[in-house]
């Protein structure tokens, strides 16, 4: 029979594979490699490094994360060992979206100065968003039918773009407009960040690209903590008019001082959602069903009645003002709650990411 360990926290997939293995739940920091020895599958989050400290020795041939990133897990120690490895890219992306909206029209509604010079001069005020994937491209979505004017950047999607063009699979009236970094780091009024921690985005917010931003705009972390410079973001925060950070270096032992400077802090929730958390265990389900041949789950669904509740409150976003907006995000996602609990208690950094109560979506709400 199959042996599964699986991250106890991961939602929804309690009983889903017993008829078929042997399953052992664990918390995510206490996998380690001993309880491993006889393990065929590996179900986890961010919170397991998947390296040789953790695989050597053991039989684990499938590892799956309910989570978009890919930085915990070396996946060239697993390619070279025979390893096969899933992730859930896209899991949680509309959770995302919706945490940087909510937290940008918190801000406004805190700091009512914060985009004066945009209204002043009759402007659209502009949102540069830096990694355009899953995530990113619907930030810039919603953004553009928010009266947002929005700038893209994206080298690597940008190159794949002009091949197609290049080869006639895309036709120009169907290609995204993008721009380099520093044309957007000079002209938006906020900066996101949506990219994937590799080599080439590990500290790329750094002092240059600060020392380039648009003085008064605002900056948002979603992506990886050890995307950013702190550093360089704390010496830069006064030419900053909004700060709102989600992601952290040294997560969970993070740095106060960035934690103070910040207009809104969270303990990396952007992507909790209901339907964030149930996408990425379906995908690994379905993932680790496809491997190891349980045919009986390869097109799983996870039950409604786990997690759908009737929801009748109507969500109306279109041609509403800030203040308006901000109330109806607030009553979904009431953040500052959030932002001042992670304050009054940041050495429980782990315990309230652990137990933060899951939004809903956007999309399940009643639309006008």
């Amino acid at each position: 029979m199959l042996n599964f360990v699986i991250d106890k926290d991961i939602p929804f997939i309690k009983g889903v594979f017993e008829p078929y293995a042997r399953v052992v739940y664990l918390k995510g920091a206490e996998i380690d490699n001993s309880c491993l020895r006889h393990a065929d599958a590996l179900i986890v989050r961010t919170r397991t490094r998947c390296d040789a400290a953790l695989l050597s020795d053991t039989r684990v041939r499938f590892i799956a994360s309910a989570t978009i990133g890919t930085d915990h897990v070396d996946l060239q120690y697993c390619n070279s060992h025979g390893i096969h490895f899933e992730n859930a890219a896209g899991c949680n992306s509309s959770a995302v979206m919706q945490y940087v909206y909510t937290a940008l029209f918190a801000l406004v509604h805190k700091d009512s100065r914060i985009l004066d010079d945009s209204a002043r001069q009759g402007k659209r005020p502009v949102i540069g968003v830096i990694g355009v994937g899953n995530v990113g491209s619907k930030v810039a979505a919603l953004g553009e039918y928010l009266g947002f004017d929005v700038l893209r950047n994206d080298p690597p999607r940008e190159a794949l773009q002009e091949r197609a063009l290049a080869e006639g699979r895309l036709s120009a009236n169907e290609a995204t407009s993008y721009c380099r970094l520093g044309f957007l780091l000079r002209n938006s009024d906020i900066v996101t960040m949506h990219v994937p921690l590799l080599d080439t985005t590990r500290g790329m917010a750094g002092s240059t690209f600060f020392s380039s931003m648009k003085p008064g705009a605002v900056f948002v972390n979603t992506s990886r903590g050890e995307a950013v410079d702190e550093t360089a973001l704390l010496a830069s925060r006064r030419k900053l008019s909004g700060l709102i950070i989600d992601v952290w270096n040294n997560e969970p032992a993070i740095n106060t001082a960035l934690l103070d400077a910040a207009d809104i802090a969270t303990p990396h929730i952007a992507g909790y959602s209901v339907e964030g958390k149930a996408n990425g265990t379906l995908m690994v389900v379905r993932a680790a069903a496809r491997y190891f041949g349980i045919g009986e789950l390869e097109n799983y669904e996870i039950p409604k009645e786990m997690y759908d509740k009737s929801l009748t409150p109507v969500l109306d976003l279109k041609g509403k003002g800030a203040g308006q907006i901000f109330k109806e995000l607030y009553e979904i996602f009431p953040i500052f709650n959030l932002d001042n609990l992670l304050r009054d208690n940041v050495s429980d950094f782990e315990h309230i990411r652990s137990n933060y109560k899951l939004r809903r979506e956007f999309h399940v709400y009643q639309q006008r």
